[in-house]
């Protein structure tokens, strides 16, 4: 994408002109493609068709179905249902759970300790399991030598960051920092070498493969995509502890979540008042654009609804080091003090902040940065009581 169309998009944003310029159609980007979101939250991308909205209302069952031991659930787990985690302020949304990750980083290589039970350590168990080993959750590792809390995201839009081309992303990288800012933004990338993009390591390419690990990290229920059960220590479970067989779930049920998750829309942003807007430019001009890069444009899909549309989304989905005081673990290629620039939009929808819930208001999430964002969280701190005021503003608004 070219500067000038970066510039464009930027423009659009900051400014809220994403309605036809007076200047023209050649002045802005086209209005049609920020048309994604209805004003209701949770609800699905505009302009599916019957089949597609019926697949995403057999994908929302699948979500908020409550599993139990019988169906599949456990017999390690951390909930019974995708929409116990993914709830507020709808379906979908952000969650106030906090669970526990480990994993083990030394001599410049991670290991996730999945071969003893990481990097999820599940905090509730199965009666069954309960009663066969006399333990209430997993045990934490002892060769983890980094330990992480994390809270719950926001999935809303996240079909839309699925549908964005690699290259769009792979343009925003700079491993180097070749351009000097202190910013040194690199992709991490699974085994078999895709670009990752979802989870806060961004260690996984797909929402398929991103829900079918939460099915199984998150609740116990396998999945033809994962059909390996979490176990305590990689030890079998005894006799009778699972007796659901595996895959617990197909893999219609499981596509049809995706489906869900694919197709909801993003939020929308609060109309902005003059207020917002200068603080929507403060934003620019002190640098959080240089990580949370306003807008990605998805690539041809052959979902109508996911392509060449412009998503609102804040981020560029690459690793950036945040500095010693927020690492915590590793996974894949992505060390302990690198995470994938978090997506603002829904930030109004949150009530804690950061990977790990420690922030209690976006102010002391901007004050926590480190690493590549010390010179950005400098220039905050430095603002004026209205400078900062409207910057506050703009991103409550988001």
């Amino acid at each position: 994408m070219s500067q000038h169309r970066r510039a464009l998009l930027f423009c659009a944003l900051v400014m809220a002109c994403d309605q036809p310029s007076p200047a023209g159609p050649t002045a802005e980007p086209n209005p049609a493609a920020f048309d994604v979101a209805t004003s209701e939250p949770g609800s699905p991308l505009r302009f599916l068709t019957l089949n597609q909205r019926a697949l995403f209302e057999r994908g929302r069952g699948v979500f908020q179905t409550e599993f139990t031991p019988a169906t599949g659930l456990g017999p390690l787990f951390n909930n019974n249902a995708c929409s116990q985690c993914h709830e507020a302020p709808v379906t979908g949304g952000v969650g106030e759970e906090v669970e526990t990750h480990q994993s083990a980083f030394r001599g410049g290589v991670c290991d996730d300790l999945s071969a003893i039970g990481g990097p999820v350590i599940q905090d509730s168990v199965t009666p069954a399991l309960r009663a066969a080993l006399g333990i209430d959750k997993e045990p934490s590792l002892p060769e983890a030598n980094g330990t992480a809390l994390r809270t719950t995201p926001s999935l809303l839009g996240f079909g839309l960051l699925e549908a964005v081309p690699d290259a769009e992303i792979l343009a925003l990288a700079d491993p180097s920092d070749l351009n000097g800012d202190g910013i040194s933004g690199r992709p991490n990338r699974t085994a078999d070498g895709r670009l990752g993009r979802f989870g806060r390591k961004a260690q996984f390419a797909t929402l398929a493969e991103f829900n079918a690990g939460a099915f199984v990290n998150e609740m116990g229920i396998t999945t033809p995509a994962d059909p390996i059960e979490q176990l305590v220590r990689g030890q079998a479970f005894p006799a009778g502890v699972d007796p659901t067989p595996d895959p617990e779930l197909t893999q219609e049920a499981l596509d049809a979540a995706t489906a869900f998750v694919r197709l909801l829309a993003p939020p929308r942003p609060l109309p902005r008042t003059l207020v917002e807007q200068r603080g929507g430019l403060t934003f620019l001009r002190i640098g959080c654009a240089s990580c949370h890069f306003p807008a990605l444009v998805t690539g041809p899909n052959r979902v109508a609804a996911l392509s060449l549309r412009i998503v609102q989304a804040y981020t560029d989905l690459l690793l950036h080091d945040m500095g010693p005081d927020l690492a915590d673990i590793c996974l894949g290629a992505a060390q302990p003090a690198e995470f994938r620039t978090e997506p603002l939009m829904g930030l109004r929808f949150k009530t804690a902040f950061l990977h790990d819930g420690r922030a209690g208001s976006i102010e002391q999430a901007i004050a926590a940065h480190g690493g590549e964002a010390v010179a950005t969280r400098g220039r905050f701190l430095r603002l004026s009581a209205g400078e900062r005021y409207a910057l506050l503003k703009f991103l409550g608004g988001l």
